[in-house]
């Protein structure tokens, strides 16, 4: 083997490039791990291993990149010694650092035994300085396998042995390094070759384990480890740096005091006695499998016993680990993991048969149904909060589940979830606000985290929890509801539960017209679209709403929140079609369309028409429409538009019969600037003049016709005193004027009668009842003046200024 060692002969992990990894757990490529070369693992004290290949080491170097620790090849089988063991054994130490040695075994060139005392004899010694560790066996696939070496084959990866002959090969050579030197030697080795090439033997758990693994992905995880072994004490977790000078880096699985303990060696007087003391009393822990193996974190002990352990530390004390409990507790990592070491026993006579055992970082929690469960840090605060296995979370039922949006975290209960995130904190989730919050989507959908723990004591027994994205609200009658976005906020300016909607009564509903949502409460409901916002419908103005149809009907979306402050107590909200408004004494009615239009016109409430106190009512004669308002009604149909009907107006409107008498429907607003303040209102059949000293009159048909061609209120007759009085001698019709009268008959046609001496002799005679009868002409003068006639059917009325007036 002389001229296979001249290089320096193998070195650590050597044997993996040669096919002895049979499961994959050492990557022996350099593109393994892309980061390999800088990565460290986040825990534990840095270090590195080296042969005759790291010869030129500059050990001041490593020191200022933070190893602190450093194993030296020493010797291989039973034919290499390290020429270099000697200077790097002296210079790791001379720089501060604590360092061993290794020896690279080759069980198929002499005993286990032979190759202990060359190794011991070579530098694999041993002494409690506390900057010496214990001598290491490298005990890995053969670095040769499938070479012919000096005439002689050497062999597969397991040296051409059996897993029997292999494990005994092991148990000598460890005996005889432990009686040279007092210390069992560390076992370095690989999970799959181990498994491969040993068969997985048990009873190798008094050996500290060094571990190699070289991830493909930066991770504090060394993976599966080789039967027998519970923990590891030292994982060389790369093969190319960052220490070596890009060659092998391991991690101490501790911190430096217990490095040092475990070069120190030897078992604290204290350790021993307690674990002697709880296995005493902990029989159910069976035969003792281990020595107590001193050296972890804090400087703890521990004893591997057949139905778990016994783990002691000097702020701990000595407490019994096994089963299911013992098993949560390996999946947290032991005593690197976030529990570190128990600090009491099993506790069991809990509800439903559990048991917990308390940690330095918590407990962990069993029982028959559940399972074993961690619980720590900010989670396990949060079920303290609930009062634990008594509260309404109960057990936990998984451990805690992280990789979620945002770093976040959660833990499965029988009465629900623990969530925490790093911005949020930790706060259960159960009963109808975590169904409700499961409905959105947990924590993918508008609601996101929990912010607070669910509060209860509001009004009428209801209760609230807090997210990221709004909340949920519960009560006994309306059951758990979120509230989130435009419609949250719309809420919130009722006052939430104070005010006018109180609490909600459904989720958000959307797929509305127009890609609208709607939220139902106790007292009406909030709805948005993208287009109007989100604004609550209560009350007498939601009633009416409804009446219209909601969204499908002519008002459509509200665009506005509920305005009050209005003249008499009164309130309006506005729609995408109008307005509803509402006052105590007329209550809430839609406005809507031209007939808005025309209400806007007379000032809305300021006008004369004030509050509506009706809806719409249509399918009057000829498709028209009406609504009713304080001051009168506005009236509408398809040919005449939307006009006010206020005041005398009206009322003498009304005494025609409305829309079935002859004026049918107004086709204009009221007009005034009249003369002497007076004010008209056309309509299809006439008109309605008013002024203050004459009142509201209709004019109507030919005494209309006769009246317009006499220029209306500008003429001779002035303003209509009186309206059309009919039911005259033969079926005539007259209507009194300020200047006169326009009297009517079929054979007659209109005719007026103008005040004045004519008018005066014709009253004398009797009027209509008299021999003249109706005028058949209307009164007509000379030139000059002094003469006027005026023809009747019954004769003729003349006037002269100098007769006055006569028949003839």
């Amino acid at each position: 083997m002389a001229e296979a060692t001249k290089a320096g002969g193998a070195e650590m992990g050597q044997g993996t490039h040669n096919g002895a990894s049979a499961d994959g757990d050492k990557l022996a490529t350099t593109e393994a791990l892309a980061t390999e070369g800088t990565w460290m693992p986040g825990f534990g004290v840095q270090g590195l291993d080296v042969s005759k290949y790291q010869a030129g080491i500059n050990w001041q170097t490593e020191w200022n990149m933070g190893a602190r620790f450093a194993y030296i090849k020493a010797t291989e089988g039973n034919y290499y010694t390290s020429t270099t063991f000697s200077d790097q054994y002296l210079g790791s130490r001379a720089v501060g650092m604590i360092r061993g040695a290794y020896h690279f075994a080759n069980p198929a060139a002499s005993s286990g035994a032979d190759q202990a005392r060359i190794f011991v004899q070579k530098g694999g010694g041993w002494s409690a300085d506390g900057y010496t560790l214990p001598p290491v066996l490298d005990f890995e696939g053969n670095p040769y396998a499938g070479q012919t070496i000096g005439g002689y084959y050497q062999g597969n990866t397991c040296y051409d042995m059996t897993p029997g002959e292999l494990t005994s090969w092991a148990r000598d050579f460890g005996s005889t390094v432990q009686a040279l030197t007092g210390r069992l030697p560390v076992m370095y080795t690989t999970t799959s070759w181990w498994n491969y090439c040993t068969g997985g033997p048990t009873g190798f758990g008094d050996w500290p384990l060094w571990i190699a693994r070289w991830p493909s992905s930066p991770s504090d995880n060394p993976g599966t480890l080789p039967s027998s072994w519970a923990n590891y004490s030292f994982w060389q977790y790369s093969e190319s740096g960052p220490f070596a000078g890009g060659g092998d880096s391991n991690v101490w699985n501790g911190d430096y005091a217990s490095l040092k303990q475990f070069a120190t060696g030897g078992v604290p007087a204290a350790a021993s006695q307690a674990i002697a003391a709880v296995a005493a009393e902990s029989t159910s822990l069976g035969a003792e499998t281990s020595a107590i193996m001193c050296g972890q974190p804090q400087g703890g002990c521990y004893q591997d016993y057949q139905g778990g352990a016994i783990i002691w530390s000097a702020a701990t004390g000595a407490h019994p680990t096994s089963g299911d409990i013992r098993a949560a507790w390996a999946r947290t990592g032991f005593l690197t993991g976030f529990l570190g070491y128990p600090t009491s026993d099993v506790v069991c006579g809990q509800p439903g048969g559990g048991c917990y055992q308390d940690y330095q970082g918590g407990a962990i929690i069993w029982s028959p149904a559940t399972g074993a469960h961690p619980t720590s840090g900010d989670i396990r605060a949060a079920w303290a909060r609930t009062g634990f296995l008594t509260g309404f979370l109960a057990y936990p039922i998984s451990d805690v589940v992280c990789g979620q949006p945002g770093g976040g975290c959660y833990q499965d209960y029988q009465g629900g979830a623990i969530i925490w995130s790093p911005t949020t904190g930790a706060h259960p989730s159960t009963g109808p606000t975590r169904t409700a919050w499961a409905k959105t989507g947990f924590l993918t959908g508008a609601l996101g985290y929990p912010t607070s723990d669910l509060n209860c004591g509001l009004v009428n027994g209801g209760c609230y929890q807090d997210y990221q994205g709004g909340a949920i609200i519960w009560s006994p009658t309306t059951g758990a509801h979120p509230s989130t976005g435009p419609t949250r906020t719309a809420w919130a300016k009722t006052g939430f539960l104070t005010g006018a909607l109180g609490y909600p009564t459904s989720d958000l509903n959307c797929g509305l017209v127009n890609g609208g949502c709607y939220q139902d409460y106790q007292g009406g409901a909030i709805i948005w679209s993208p287009t109007t916002g989100a604004h609550p419908s209560t009350g007498p103005t939601r009633t009416a709403w409804a009446k219209t149809g909601f969204l499908t009907g002519a008002l459509g979306y509200p665009t506005s929140d509920l305005n009050c402050g209005l003249v008499n107590g009164g309130c309006y909200q506005d729609y995408q079609g109008g307005a509803i408004i509402w006052s105590p004494t007329t209550g809430a009615h839609p406005s809507t369309g031209p007939t808005r239009t025309a209400w806007a016109k007379t000032g809305f409430l300021t006008g004369a028409l004030g509050y509506p106190t009706s809806d719409l009512n249509c399918g009057l004669v000829n498709g028209g429409c009406y609504q009713d308002y304080q001051g009168g009604a506005i009236i509408w149909s398809p040919t005449t538009g939307a006009h006010p009907s206020t005041g005398p107006t009206r009322t003498a409107w009304a005494k025609t019969g409305f829309l079935t008498g002859p004026l049918a429907y107004p086709t204009s607003d009221i007009v005034c600037g009249l003369v002497n303040g007076g004010c008209y209102q056309d309509y299809q059949g006439g008109a309605i003049i008013w002024s203050p000293t004459t009142g509201a009159h209709p004019s109507t048909g030919p005494i209309r016709t006769r009246w317009a061609a006499l220029n209306f209120v500008d003429g001779p007759l002035g303003y209509p005193t009186g309206d059309v009085t009919c039911g005259q001698p033969g079926g005539g019709c007259y209507q009194d004027y300020q200047g006169g009268a326009i009297i009517w008959s079929p054979t007659t046609g209109a005719q007026p009668s103008l005040k004045g001496p004519i008018r005066d002799f014709w009253a004398a005679t009797g009027f209509l009842t008299g021999p003249l009868g109706y005028p058949t002409t209307a009164q007509t003068c000379n030139p000059s003046g002094d003469l006027c006639t005026q023809q009747f059917a019954g004769g003729r009325i003349s006037w002269t200024a100098a007769r006055g007036a006569y028949i003839g």
